[in-house]
């Protein structure tokens, strides 16, 4: 009983152990990688391509940052804190005279109401008080409307876009969509990600290293040659072939200083094989069937530059 639990358990231990490397080899490892800038951390907007949006990035260089404090826009009020008093200081003055007059008359021998004369003097004061802070009152109120600030127009990275017509299949930019395009993403930027997507496919299954190191960020190539070194350690190398973008359109596009970023949500399919390096032979994946995938990638380029893969993010 003890040697069939014990062969059990090992078998199990093996299978975990290489499970993460038998599925979805292709680049990024099925995992999500890089960095979204310092929206690497807040999840991207939801698409029709991508309706669940995207995971949490398994591996990234980027630092969390801190949130900062919202700073209240230019001409905008400031909220109003503490009492009556503190917001009316004239009916604070007012009211800490009285006070005064009262407590020098009951320090005088007179009583607290003897500067008033007599009970009738006393209301007409009181009366005289009401007036004038009614009209204290009404000055304010007409003060804080004439200092309201006026709606600002809608900004432009929160229109609605009508993307451009699909090429393959739906392609990319594909139908309307509500997105946050700060940079003004146009049909050469879809045909740009599209290229990326199919070039960074090829040099991945040639191992060509120098080719992704013109086609993603140095992040990322970080983590494509981990990939490649995980694979040959279990003497393994995968290939990806015959790739075709089925449907894509724009998560958001936004600048960060010089730089600008577009996360794009594709669904795409390929021929996806696992080979063994010895003998050529499949260990994972069929050189027949074609499997489909779905993820978002960032691309980010400097100063009107080319574009460069950031980021690899499986689909929510």
């Amino acid at each position: 009983m003890r040697r069939p639990a014990r062969f059990l358990a090992m078998l199990a231990a093996v299978t975990l152990a290489l499970a993460p490397a038998l599925a979805d080899a292709r680049p990024g490892g099925g995992s999500s990688s890089g960095s979204r800038g310092s929206r690497t951390y807040s999840a991207p907007p939801t698409t029709r391509t991508a309706p669940g949006g995207g995971q949490q990035f398994d591996r990234s260089m980027q630092q969390p940052t801190r949130p900062s404090a919202p700073q209240a826009a230019p001409g905008a009020m400031r909220p109003q804190t503490g009492g009556f008093f503190s917001r009316n200081p004239f009916m604070g003055g007012l009211m800490a005279g009285m006070l005064g007059a009262g407590l020098f008359g009951l320090l005088a021998g007179g009583g607290f109401f003897s500067g008033l004369g007599s009970f009738a003097g006393m209301l007409g004061f009181l009366l005289q008080i009401a007036i004038i802070a009614g009209l204290v009152a009404l000055a304010v109120s007409f003060v804080r409307r004439r200092q309201q600030p006026q709606p600002a127009g809608m900004p432009r990275a929160a229109m609605a876009r009508e993307g451009a017509p699909g090429m393959m299949g739906g392609g990319l930019g594909g139908g309307r969509a509500q997105v946050v395009d700060e940079v003004g993403i146009g049909q050469a930027d879809f045909d740009a990600f599209e290229r990326l997507l199919i070039e960074v496919n090829g040099a991945w299954s040639r191992l060509d290293v120098a080719a992704l190191q013109r086609m993603a960020t140095p992040e990322m190539v970080g983590f494509f040659r981990d990939d490649f070194a995980a694979l040959e350690k279990r003497g393994w190398r995968n290939e990806t072939s015959a790739v075709k973008l089925e449907q894509g359109d724009l998560a958001e596009a936004w600048r960060e200083g010089a730089r600008e970023y577009a996360t794009v949500a594709m669904r795409f399919s390929l021929v996806d094989v696992t080979r063994d390096i010895r003998t050529g032979a499949v260990t994972e994946g069929d050189p027949a069937q074609r499997t489909e995938a779905t993820e978002l990638w960032t691309f980010v380029r400097v100063q009107g530059g080319p574009w460069t893969l950031s980021a690899i993010q499986q689909a929510g």
